[in-house]
C-alpha cells in the first residue's frame, strides 16, 4: 500500500532551517529592543540602496535610449541640472519604436517570471497589506526595478514610486518572513520599506513615511502602529540615498512664493474644484484602458509592446509626453512654459499614462498625478491671473498647490501629499491655500475614483484588522442579506393546542417559534427553553394550554432595514437566541428568523470577503 505523502508546506509559511549567527543577533533584537523599529533601520538601509540603484540604472538607459539613441534631452528639476530643452528630438523616428522594444521586454520579463510586478507597484502593496499578510515574493523589487527601468527609460509616461515602494516593502516583507515574525510585525515592516523607499527617491522622508500609512484607505485614516516605523526608516532610506549620490534638498527649485491675500482663497477654491473634475477623468481614462488591453485576445507579454508603439505614436507629434515629465512642472514653476503646450501636455499625459502602465507596463502613477496636477494649476493660474491681475500676482504658486490637490484627490492623501509637495518643493509659503485645494480634492472626488484599486474604504474593511471591529462590522451588514424572503420556518397560531405544539417542536430546530394572529401578523414568540420546561412538567399538559399561553413577553422583533449589530444589540436585551424578522414595524408579517448565529456566519463571512476579494 502507497505510504501517505507528507503535507506540503504552506509556500507563503517562513522556511524553517537551522538559524545563523546574523539571524540569532536579531532575534535578540526583536526580543530585548522594540524591535520592529529597529528592524525598520536595516529596511530603511535597503530602501536606500535600491533607490540608488534604481535611479543609475533609470538615467543610464534613459541616456542610451532617448539622449543617444533620439537625440532627444529633455527638460529636468532643479535638483537634477534644470536642463532646459534646446531642440527637439534629432532622429524622432527613434521614439516610435523605443517606448515599444521597452514594452516588449517588459512583458516578456514580467509575465515570465512575476505577473503581480505589472502595473503601478504601490497597489500590489497595499494589497499585499489587506490580502496577504503582507508577503511579497522576494523576486518582485528585482523585477520590479528592471521592468521599471526599461519602461520609463524608453520613454513611457510613469513614475518612481512605485518600483522604489515595491523594493521597499519588498526587503521587509522578506526581512520578517526570515525572522519569522508575527503577520502584524511583517505589515508594519512592509509599510515602513515602502515609506523608506518613497521618502529616499524622492528626497522627502516626512512625506513619504506619512504616505505609506494614509494610502492604504480611502477614508482619512492612518496606518498609526506604522508610523514610528515608518518614519524611521524613511529618515535612513533618505540619508543613504542622499549620502551615496550627494542630492540634497527638494526636487524642484522653487523661487519665494507666498500666499499674501485671502480673496486668493476663492481662485483657490476654484483650482480644488477643477482637480476633482480633471482627477475623475484621468482615473477612468486610466483604468478604462487597463481594462481594454486585459480583454484584447493576445499574449499578455506583447500588451506592453502595444501600449507602448501607441505611445511612440504619440510621441512622433508631441515628444513631450514622454518620460516622467518632471522637467516641463519646473518650466511651469519658472514661468517659462508655454500655455498651448501645457494644455496639450495635461491631456496627453493622462492618455500616455495609460497605454503605458494599463497595457501592463511597469511604473509608478505618483509621477504622472503630480505633472498632470502642475500642469493643470498653471493653466489655472494663468487665467486666474487674466481676469484678476492685481489678486492673482503668482500663477506660478497654482503650480505647486495644483500638483498636491489633484494627487490628494486621486489617491486619497490629503495630508502626505501636501507634506510630500513641501518637501519637494519647498513651498511652505503656501501650506495655507494648499490645505484648502487639498481639502475640497479630497471630499470632493468620490470614493470610488481612486488610482489604487486595492485601498479600503476603512481599517474595518482590511483584512490586517480582521476580528478588531466586531460591532463595527455587523454595522454594515443588513438583515436582509442574512434571511431569505421565502425561508420556511415553524409558526403557531394563538389557538394551537399543547399537545399539537409539543409534537411539531420536537423534532424542530428552530430556537424560537412565531405564534401569528388570525390575519397572519405576528402576536408573540415561543422560546424553546419554555417548551422544554413544560415538557418537564406533567401537570402542565392539559387541554386548556393553547400556543399563545406559551408566549414570552422578552421579545422584540427586527426588520430587513436594520443592521446585524442592531439584531445582536436586542438578542442581547431579550436573552433570547433568534429574533423574528418582520416586514415593517408597521406590517408584523414574518418572513423569517434571526438567531445568534446567523450573526457569527455574517461577521466571519465579512472577515472572509474581506481578506479574500
Amino acid at each position: 500500500m502507497e505510504k501517505p505523502s507528507a503535507q506540503r508546506a504552506n509556500p507563503s509559511d517562513p522556511v524553517k532551517s537551522e538559524s545563523t549567527p546574523v539571524q540569532k543577533l536579531l532575534r535578540w533584537l526583536k526580543v530585548h529592543t522594540g524591535h520592529v523599529v529597529t528592524l525598520s533601520v536595516l529596511v530603511g538601509i535597503v530602501a536606500g540602496l535600491g533607490a540608488v540603484a534604481f535611479s543609475f540604472l533609470l538615467d543610464e538607459v534613459n541616456d542610451v535610449v532617448l539622449v543617444r539613441g533620439a537625440d532627444y534631452v529633455m527638460p529636468s528639476p532643479g535638483s537634477e541640472g534644470g536642463v532646459a530643452i534646446a531642440h527637439p528630438p534629432g532622429r524622432r523616428w527613434f521614439l516610435l519604436f523605443a517606448p515599444a522594444i521597452g514594452g516588449l521586454l517588459t512583458g516578456i520579463l514580467i509575465y515570465s517570471l512575476a505577473p503581480e510586478a505589472e502595473g503601478h507597484g504601490t497597489d500590489a502593496v497595499i494589497g499585499a497589506f489587506h490580502r496577504n499578510r503582507g508577503i511579497v515574493r522576494g523576486r518582485v523589487p528585482f523585477i520590479k526595478t528592471i521592468a521599471s527601468v526599461l519602461t520609463i527609460g524608453t520613454g513611457g509616461s510613469a513614475g518612481r514610486e512605485g518600483p522604489i515602494a515595491q523594493i521597499g516593502a519588498g526587503f521587509g516583507s522578506s526581512l520578517a518572513g526570515w525572522l519569522k515574525t508575527s503577520d502584524r510585525d511583517r505589515r508594519i515592516l512592509l509599510l515602513a520599506g515602502a515609506g523608506a523607499g518613497i521618502g529616499a527617491i524622492f528626497r522627502a522622508p516626512l512625506g513619504g513615511a506619512l504616505f505609506a500609512v494614509e494610502v492604504l484607505y480611502r477614508d482619512a485614516e492612518f496606518e498609526s502602529a506604522a508610523l514610528v516605523p515608518a518614519f524611521v526608516a524613511a529618515i535612513i532610506g533618505y540619508s543613504v540615498y542622499s549620502g551615496i549620490t550627494g542630492v540634497w534638498g527638494p526636487i524642484f527649485d522653487v523661487p519665494a512664493l507666498q500666499f499674501v491675500h485671502p480673496m486668493e482663497l476663492p481662485f483657490y477654491a476654484l483650482l480644488g474644484i477643477a482637480c476633482v473634475i480633471v482627477g475623475s477623468l484621468y482615473v477612468k481614462v486610466f483604468y478604462g484602458m487597463r481594462d481594454l488591453f486585459r480583454k484584447i485576445p493576445i499574449p499578455n507579454h506583447v500588451k506592453p509592446a502595444i501600449g507602448g508603439l501607441l505611445l511612440g505614436i504619440m510621441g512622433l507629434f508631441i515628444p513631450e509626453v514622454l518620460g516622467m515629465g518632471y522637467g516641463w512642472v519646473q518650466l511651469a514653476i519658472n514661468g517659462h512654459l508655454a500655455m498651448r503646450l501645457a494644455i496639450a501636455l495635461l491631456i496627453t499625459k493622462m492618455v500616455a499614462t495609460g497605454l503605458t502602465i494599463g497595457s501592463g507596463g511597469s511604473g509608478g502613477v505618483f509621477a504622472p498625478s503630480m505633472v498632470i496636477g502642475g500642469l493643470l494649476g498653471w493653466a489655472s493660474g494663468n487665467l486666474f491671473h487674466h481676469f484678476a491681475p492685481t489678486i492673482i500676482t503668482q500663477p506660478a504658486a497654482f503650480v505647486l498647490v495644483g500638483m498636491a490637490a489633484f494627487f490628494a484627490g486621486v489617491a486619497k492623501v490629503p495630508v502626505s501629499s501636501l507634506v510630500m509637495m513641501s518637501e519637494m518643493t519647498t513651498g511652505y509659503g503656501l501650506l495655507v491655500p494648499s490645505m484648502l485645494t487639498n481639502a475640497l480634492a479630497f471630499l470632493l472626488t468620490p470614493r470610488s475614483i481612486s488610482m489604487y484599486e486595492n485601498q479600503v474604504d476603512a481599517r474595518v474593511d482590511s483584512g490586517a484588522h480582521a476580528g478588531e471591529y466586531f460591532f463595527d462590522v455587523l454595522e454594515r451588514i443588513h438583515v436582509a442579506e442574512c434571511v431569505e424572503p421565502d425561508s420556511k420556518i415553524l409558526v403557531f397560531h394563538r389557538d394551537t393546542a399543547l399537545a399539537d405544539v409539543l409534537a411539531i417542536v420536537a423534532g424542530a430546530q428552530q430556537p424560537i417559534f412565531p405564534v401569528l394572529n388570525a390575519d397572519a401578523s405576528l402576536y408573540g414568540v415561543i422560546d424553546l427553553d419554555d417548551i422544554r420546561f413544560i415538557m418537564g412538567t406533567p401537570t402542565m399538559a392539559s387541554g386548556l394550554v393553547i400556543a399563545q399561553d406559551l408566549c414570552t413577553e422578552k421579545f422584540q422583533t427586527i426588520t430587513p432595514e436594520e443592521s446585524m449589530a442592531v439584531a445582536l444589540r436586542k438578542v442581547r436585551n431579550t436573552q433570547l437566541e433568534a429574533l423574528p424578522v418582520v416586514k415593517s414595524a408597521e406590517t408584523p408579517t414574518v418572513i423569517g428568523i434571526v438567531s445568534r448565529r446567523d450573526i457569527s456566519n455574517a461577521y466571519h463571512d465579512f472577515l472572509y470577503r474581506a481578506e479574500k476579494v
